[in-house]
């Protein structure tokens, strides 16, 4: 798939885990490692607001687009 969730990376400078993380987006550690290694097939705006709101950052540094379509997830 084309996008990529660069989850790890802003969690790592943020010094956050994914379980305080998944806490404060209100969504499971599950969903959360699904979005997190590049696996979710789609997110809710309402996810990534509180994504974005709990990691102090804007979409664009949550989502990037890889126009040669690398599938990083095989």
């Amino acid at each position: 798939m084309p996008i990529i969730v660069n989850l790890d990376v802003m969690m790592a400078r943020r010094h956050i885990g994914a379980g305080d993380l998944a806490e404060r987006v209100g969504i499971t550690p599950a969903n959360l490692s699904i979005l997190k290694n590049n696996k979710a097939k789609a997110v809710r705006f309402s996810t990534l607001e509180a994504l974005c709101r709990a990691l102090d950052c804007q979409p664009g540094d949550l989502l990037e687009f890889s126009p040669d379509g690398a599938d990083l997830t095989e």
